[in-house]
């Protein structure tokens, strides 16, 4: 764990994140509907993808079980985040045991999580928080913070299990981990993030005030991602109302809602 981003960087960050639009992704959809007892709602927070993107209806990327049709190519990296990445993969592969660094990993995805308080019946209520998972893509995670401070925990499954490793993640600051223990056993969670600094980070969010981003990055293998327009007929048709709610500030997606527009023909090889 280091303070990582300068200020250079940070300012160019926070430009970048001025021209997006987050999601608020529902949970579940036509293909992957609610579980019995379980009934369809949003995310806690909105979102936003680069590389890949996994749409949470369609469920995330788990190997072995779930893999195919799932990670959906999205719009590359910004400059200053893949000059950031290509330092992050550099220490990873000068500190990481080689063992817990796949052949052909390199970080193609990435998370934008924001962290807040969103309006609810007239009320704000916070929502800077996420359970308890892992992350099933190969090999390392990174995790960049901007923002308000958020406690981040590692502990294992059970019910009341006890963190094993508590830490306050800093404005700017990198977090990376690997191996069999820290990333493929033990589960992360953050619990809080502070509220001290009145911040409201972009991107102007209609109903939320972001204090925290989180940038997550991870390696889905190549084979894996696909275009939008060669998602299955369901799936594709599930998520469809999204890609053109991204077309409609994102050059890349609205060519991607084009392209698997039945009405356009077939999109190009």
């Amino acid at each position: 764990m280091s303070r990582f981003v300068g200020p250079t960087d940070r300012a160019a960050i926070e430009s970048w994140l001025s021209t997006l639009v987050p999601l608020w992704e529902q949970r579940f959809c036509a293909t992957r509907p609610p579980p019995p007892g379980d009934e369809q709602r949003p995310l806690l927070r909105p979102v936003y993808w680069l590389g890949n993107w996994q749409f949470a209806c369609l469920g995330y990327y788990e190997p072995p079980k779930r893999v195919s049709g799932v990670a959906v190519r999205a719009e590359p990296f910004p400059p200053v985040l893949q000059r950031l990445v290509d330092t992050i993969e550099t220490r990873v592969r000068r500190t990481f045991d080689k063992a817990d660094v796949p052949r052909d990993w390199h970080l193609n995805t990435c998370l934008v999580n924001f962290y807040g308080d969103a309006k609810v019946g007239g009320k704000w209520v916070d929502r800077a928080r996420v359970g308890e998972h892992r992350d099933f893509e190969p090999g390392p995670v990174a995790s960049i913070s901007l923002g308000e401070r958020a406690l981040f925990q590692l502990l294992p499954r059970g019910r009341d299990a006890k963190p094993v490793r508590t830490v306050w993640l800093e404005d700017n600051m990198l977090v990376s981990f690997a191996g069999p223990l820290w990333k493929d056993t033990l589960l992360h969670r953050v619990t809080r993030v502070e509220d001290k600094k009145g911040l409201d980070l972009p991107p102007a969010i209609d109903g939320f005030r972001t204090r925290r981003v989180n940038l997550t990055f991870r390696y889905v293998p190549d084979a894996d991602v696909i275009r939008f327009a060669d998602l299955p007929p369901g799936p594709r048709e599930d998520v469809r109302g999204y890609v053109q709610t991204l077309g409609r500030s994102s050059a890349y997606w609205a060519g991607e809602a084009l392209t698997s527009d039945p009405a356009a023909g077939s999109p190009p090889s």
